[in-house]
């Protein structure tokens, strides 16, 4: 008899600039690289709670020729040595280099959901059971395609449009700790294994 496979598990999604640091607009200097206030902190509770961490981001600067994918893995590392140092950790990094306008569609652009069934295929997560958290309205929309709970965390670059299409279907938060808060209440809500 073969061993039955490990249960899915519930997965925090989130999005990188504006939400885990500030927005730099196309970052490509791990040296600008900057945590938002309470980050760390926050990451630190959900991961207690038995929650997967998992960035997706869309990273058009490489489709722009801003710059490449040697640049994107040195911010990627120095987010993760930033976090690490705040005790926190991610389980995975997922990112789009692509852009409409510099090349054909792709699935894997927020809000296309490529990734985060990517994550889901090689991390046995739970996409129905998870949180999608950012500060633009493509960060929380795949939350409706999985029935997931979708969070905006507003920020300087977050649109009125967004705000307002949000504030419709999904939650709002006002710091990353108070979108912690409002997934932890929601999985104990669900019991155990739901």
């Amino acid at each position: 008899m073969a061993d039955a496979p490990p249960p899915l598990r519930p997965a925090v999604f989130l999005d990188r600039d504006g939400t885990l640091i500030d927005d730099e607009h196309y970052l490509s200097d791990p040296d600008r690289v900057r945590l938002r206030p309470g980050v760390a902190r926050a990451l630190v509770r959900l991961r207690e709670a038995g929650l997967a961490l998992v960035v997706v981001t869309n990273q058009s600067g490489i489709a722009r020729g801003m710059f490449g994918e040697a640049e994107y893995e040195a911010v990627r590392a120095r987010l993760d040595a930033l976090l690490a140092a705040g005790g926190a950790s991610l389980d995975a990094s997922y990112h789009c280099p692509h852009h409409p306008d510099f090349g054909p569609p792709c699935a894997c652009r927020k809000p296309g959901i490529a990734l985060y069934q990517q994550a889901a295929s090689e991390h046995a997560l739970d996409l129905a059971r998870s949180a999608f958290v950012g500060d633009k309205l493509r960060d929380v929309s795949p939350a409706a395609r999985f029935g997931g709970l979708g969070v905006l965390v507003p920020g300087p670059d977050t649109s009125f449009a967004d705000l307002e299409r949000a504030r419709e279907r999904f939650a709002l938060s006002t710091t990353l700790d108070a979108a912690a808060d409002r997934v932890m209440a929601r999985l104990r809500a669900a019991g155990p294994g739901a």
